[in-house]
């Protein structure tokens, strides 16, 4: 999964993928609408290199206004049948909380009932960038919603499913982001240079549809976020998956270098 999503926001002007050894590569869309390069080997290697480089224009406004749907304007409201039904399993928490904790946790910050909705999710997002630290990690996995709690800091994707199992306790329709940050000025967390791969959440708001939420940098809108996949678990959607065939003694490492430049050539 390295292809970028075009959105309303983003048009992508070009994409190429270079893979070594030469590979067949077939391509096909997942069931959220990602683009799958599937890629078939015939011979052996020593080494897998695995090259994208895409052209985007962002579109993003700084500050936008999402046209949120008057009967959804204010939290709880409820989904359309047709909505509940399609949202289905991204509505539904993923993780196990049998003592409510985390559901008691993601009330503190439901002021009232109504509340604004917007405001709401702004909140949550912005509670947990004030509560849990921020590090970087490169190890494997993804910390569970209880568990960022607990340790008190974590990586972006680690925000993002926090944000994404807490706001789907209050019943909202969420998927997790994978993609890249552009950060041309260094300020955004959990940036390298100039950019970076990066998670958030985007929230299914009527009227205005996908709303993005960064919790790590305490953003909404896509500003500065080039979304690749989306997904209900943050698993559904690591750039490279697969498997070989080789000897148990056999020594791996993995080098991964992201580049994003003005011009908008984007190379991983």
């Amino acid at each position: 999964m390295l292809r970028p999503r075009e959105t309303r926001d983003l048009s992508l002007t070009s994409f190429d993928l270079a893979i070594s050894p030469e590979a067949r590569i077939d391509w096909s869309h997942d069931v959220a609408g990602n683009a799958i390069a599937t890629a078939q080997f015939d011979t052996n290697t020593t080494m897998l290199s695995i090259r994208s480089c895409a052209r985007v224009e962002l579109r993003a406004p700084v500050w936008p206004v999402f046209p949120i749907a008057a009967a959804a304007a204010s939290y709880p409201f409820v989904y359309s049948p047709d909505n509940w039904t399609d949202l289905g399993a991204l509505a539904v928490p993923q993780y196990a909380d049998d003592t409510g904790r985390l559901s008691r946790w993601v009330e503190s910050f439901v002021m009232a009932r109504p509340t604004d909705t917007l405001s709401l999710l702004k909140n949550i997002g912005n509670g947990i960038t004030a509560q849990i630290s921020y590090q970087s990690r490169e190890t494997e996995g993804t910390q569970g919603p209880l568990e960022t709690l607990d340790r008190g800091w974590g990586s972006c994707r680690d925000f993002a499913v926090l944000f994404a199992e807490a706001t789907r306790t209050l019943g909202f329709g969420v998927r997790l982001v994978s993609g890249y940050l552009f950060n041309p000025a260094g300020d955004r967390v959990g940036s390298m240079d100039a950019g970076s791969t990066h998670a958030w959440v985007e929230v299914f708001v009527p009227g205005a549809g996908w709303i993005p939420f960064d919790p790590t940098n305490r953003s909404v809108g896509s500003t500065n976020l080039i979304p690749v996949a989306v997904a209900r678990r943050i698993q559904q959607v690591a750039p490279v998956t697969g498997s070989f065939h080789g000897r148990p003694t056999d020594v791996l490492s993995m080098e991964v270098r992201v580049d994003v430049e003005d011009a908008m050539c984007m190379c991983s």
